[in-house]
């Protein structure tokens, strides 16, 4: 299930999530034999920061949502932490509350949570893919406690 363009907000935006979401099949891009979307983890990792990965600077750029103009822009990664400096737009900037990068099973992981009017806590859990320079995961609707599977593209 994909998310619409109505994010955490109102009955409008649930509908016409819901209307997106009926009408759009999920769409998963092939690397490999294997979907990048199924194999991300929707737990909370306690592993530490991905120093190496991190450090070369993999996750910095600003990355759109495949379905909309969703962005987050990462502007830095502490690689001591894996603590991110990041903002969300939708087209407007949307409040990070927290924005931190991990390794779990070798992959890079990226958790956002949103903090912000129509965003009380909603979150992302992405997983780096180096093969298509791609993030993909699970944005999580908190208002209507849903979640769905998304996509981003390094854009810059």
């Amino acid at each position: 299930m994909r998310a619409g363009p109505g994010l955490c907000g109102g009955v409008a935006g649930l509908v016409a999530g819901l209307l997106l979401t009926a009408c759009d099949a999920k769409r998963e891009p092939a690397v490999g034999s294997e979907s990048p979307i199924s194999n991300v983890s929707t737990s909370t990792s306690t592993s530490a920061p991905v120093a190496a990965a991190v450090g070369r600077g993999v996750l910095v750029g600003r990355w759109q949502r495949a379905d909309g103009g969703y962005v987050i822009d990462v502007r830095s990664v502490d690689t001591t932490t894996g603590r991110l400096e990041a903002a969300y737009f939708n087209p407007q900037p949307i409040h990070v509350a927290r924005a931190e990068a991990t390794e779990d099973g070798g992959k890079l992981k990226v958790f956002l949570e949103l903090q912000d009017v129509n965003y009380p806590g909603c979150t992302y859990r992405l997983s780096y893919f180096p093969q298509t320079d791609q993030l993909y995961g699970v944005y999580f609707q908190a208002a209507v406690g849903e979640s769905y599977d998304v996509e981003f593209t390094r854009q810059r």
